[in-house]
Order: structure tokens, then sequence, then C-alpha cells
């Protein structure tokens, strides 16, 4: 097995090394153009508001179902050369936009299939990611290796958006889906250079091509008293989270007029937090134990949302948005890395693809259908009530959360523990 020797403490060899570079670099890149594909149609193509919702939306919702049959693809493929062709495909769609620009034959259709494509290539590829992880990863290390992937995540979310502003700036929004484009690239170039030998899954039972096999992630999870319960928190408060930002956008921007550079710096640096609870997870869990953590962590991070209800203009605003974001992501720090290392240990191996695959596809039509109702209720409402009401929403998902611990999922005959 590749990466199985431990090198100086952390996950494993060079093999995790290149993987999580390869993460990196493509991670920086699509939070470098973070929301360029909204700005290309208005700025470009001069989109009306209800055709760029329906490019964010339609995009996300319609690439997921695309994505439906390629979880029990993948599932007995080899999981690197799937990531590699999907940083590919990726790379080769988002550089369509470029060029079709620079040839003055850009349109808004072509922005919505490339927005789908992408949707459906980013849930294949995790799909694989999770697999590849858990090969390349003893099961003692799987908490620091998601760690490090959750560290990095926030460290883009915190540079990438100002960045790409200052090139968006002086070049234009085309200018960071090409960046993006590359870094799928180098991406691809990463994980083809892990090297080493990686097994063929077993193809029992792989024949199978109806229904029955592609709903089997989805079924897997709901009949797990262990996934089943983290698999509906999650997908719930993640929805509900993701369902606000459009309408904190109009609040700030509109009603209480802030400036856009003191909308993104609320945001922007409070993802400190995601660093600082991402370092904090591995040593909770080694004191408190993973459970423990995994529902205190579930609890507090649902305790913040219903404040940004009652921010105001001014100074005291911003200052109250910065607070309880940074308290809101740094309690998602610590879970999310601790909840994806349980979701692997509870997973078999020849499951493992089926089950990412079915979890995000949920999780992106979840938070595609909480936005749209969101939106309207908002429109019923008022934006501040809407706020309010997911925040207390998320007041009552803890209830979801797993009573108890459960044993890992037993290895595969033969397999690395």
């Amino acid at each position: 097995m590749v990466g199985s020797d431990v090198v100086g403490g952390g996950p494993a060899g060079r093999g995790f090394g290149r993987l999580w570079a390869a993460y990196a670099v493509s991670t920086f890149g699509t939070r470098l153009a973070f929301d360029a594909f909204p700005l290309i149609a208005v700025v470009v193509l001069d989109a009306g508001p209800g055709r760029v919702a329906a490019l964010a939306a339609a995009g996300a919702a319609v690439g997921a179902v695309v994505a439906v049959p390629l979880g029990p693809w993948v599932e007995f493929r080899r999981k690197r050369p799937v990531m590699v062709a999907m940083d590919l495909v990726r790379c080769a769609v988002l550089l369509s936009v470029p060029l079709a620009y620079a040839f003055g034959r850009l349109g808004f259709v072509q922005l919505l299939v490339v927005s789908v494509v992408v949707a459906a290539a980013d849930i294949t590829f995790r799909t694989a990611a999770g697999s590849c992880l858990k090969a390349l990863v003893p099961p003692a290390r799987l908490l620091t290796a998601n760690g490090r992937f959750e560290a990095t995540t926030w460290t883009a979310t915190m540079l990438g958006p100002p960045v790409g502003g200052v090139v968006i700036g002086l070049s234009g929004p085309v200018v960071t889906v090409a960046v993006d484009a590359v870094s799928y690239l180098l991406s691809a170039l990463g994980i083809g250079a892990i090297g080493g030998e990686e097994p063929r899954p077993p193809r029992a039972g792989a024949n199978r091509s109806g229904a029955g096999d592609l709903l089997d992630g989805w079924q897997y999870v709901l009949a797990s008293p262990a996934l089943r319960p983290l698999f509906l928190n999650t997908v719930l408060v993640n929805g509900l989270i993701m369902a606000t930002a459009p309408l904190l956008a109009v609040l700030m921007l509109g009603d209480l007029g802030f400036a856009p550079w003191q909308y993104g710096l609320a945001f922007a640096v409070p993802c400190a937090g995601g660093l600082v609870g991402s370092r904090l997870a591995r040593p909770l869990v080694a004191r408190f134990g993973e459970h423990r953590v995994l529902v205190v962590s579930g609890v507090l991070r649902v305790c913040w949302p219903v404040g940004l209800a009652f921010v105001g203009p001014g100074t005291a605003g911003l200052v109250l948005v910065m607070v309880v974001e940074f308290g809101l992501i740094t309690s998602v720090g610590v879970h999310n890395p601790v909840a994806a290392t349980r979701r692997l240990e509870l997973t078999p191996a020849d499951r493992v693809a089926r089950t990412l695959s079915a979890w995000t596809i949920s999780a992106k039509l979840t938070t595609a259908t909480l936005t749209a109702v969101w939106g309207l209720l908002a429109g019923l409402t008022g934006t501040r009530t809407a706020v309010a009401l997911a925040g207390v929403l998320m007041l009552a998902t803890p209830l979801l959360l797993p009573r108890r611990a459960h044993a890992p999922a037993p290895a595969l005959p033969g397999a690395r523990r």
C-alpha cells in the first residue's frame, strides 16, 4: 500500500503529502475564483438577478443529479485515475470560458453547462478522494489528515477571495477562471505523481446497473444507526448555514449600507477560527474522546448563527458579525475533521465511494433547495426574520447528533490497519 510509512508524526509518507498538495492548489484556485461566474454573468453578459440566481442554483442542483450514477461507477475502479480525470475535465471546461470570451462567443448557456459539468466532476472527485485517503492513511492518522485538509480549506477561504478580488479589479473575472483551471491541472499532476501501484477494487456485485445499485449509498447510510444521525445533522446544518449567506449579503450590503470591502472583511477575518479549530481537533479527541468532541462541537457550531439576526449598522454591527462568524467557524473547524474521520471509520472500504457520493449529492441538493426556500421566505417575512428563523431551527439540530459511539467498520481481508 502506498505511503504506509509514517514520517515525522504526519499521517503518512509522500503519498499523502502529494495528495494534500494537490488539494491545496486546487482549493486555492477555486477560492481565488470565488463568485467569478455570477460576476461574469453580470459584468460581461449583463444578466439580471433572476438569471444569476438560476446560474448558481441550477448549476449545483443539475450537477448533483448528473453525478448520481457516478458513485457506483467509481466504487469499483482505481481511484487515482478517476481523480486525475475529473481534474482534467474541470480544467478543460473552465478553460472554455476565457477562450470563448477571447473570441467574443461567451454566452449564458455556456456558463450554465460549465457549472453543471464542474459540479458533477467535483462530486465525483470527492467520492474517489475519500476512498483514496482511506487507502493512503492508517486509521490512527485519519484525524490528523482530515485536520490538515480542514486547515487548508479555511486558509484558502481566508486568502483566496481577497486576492481574487484584486485580480478581478485589475484584469476582470475571466482571468480568475483561467487560474482556477490551471490549478486543476496542477492538482492532476500532483495526484499522478503519488506513485506506487493502486490495487484494483474487487468487482463482486459490481456488474449491476439498476436503480438499486444507484441508490445503494443512500440505503447504506439511512440503514446505519451510526451514520444516519450524522448524515441528517450534517446535511441540514450545512444547508441552513449556506441558505442564509445570500440573505446576509442583502442585509449588510443593502439594508445596513456596509461597503463591499467591509462585507468581505467581516467574513474573511473569522476564517482564522477554522485554522484554530482544525488544530484543536486532534488534541481534544486525544483528551476527551472522539464521540464527546463530535457532539460538543456539533452543538457549539449551531449556537452562533442566530446572533446574525441582530446585526446593526456601523462598527458595532461589523464586530458582531466577526465575533459570531469566528465562533461558528472555530466550532466547525473542530467538528468537520472529526465528523469526516468518523464517517470513514464507520464505512467499509468497499462502500466508501457510494457512501460519499450519496452524502455529497444530498448536501448539494439540500443546500440548493433551502437556499431557494429561504429566498422566498425572506420575500414574505423580511430578510432579518428569515435569518433569525434559520438560526432558531439550527438550535434544534443537535437532536439529530449520534447519541453514542459506534465501533469502526471491519477492515476488508488483507487491508492495512
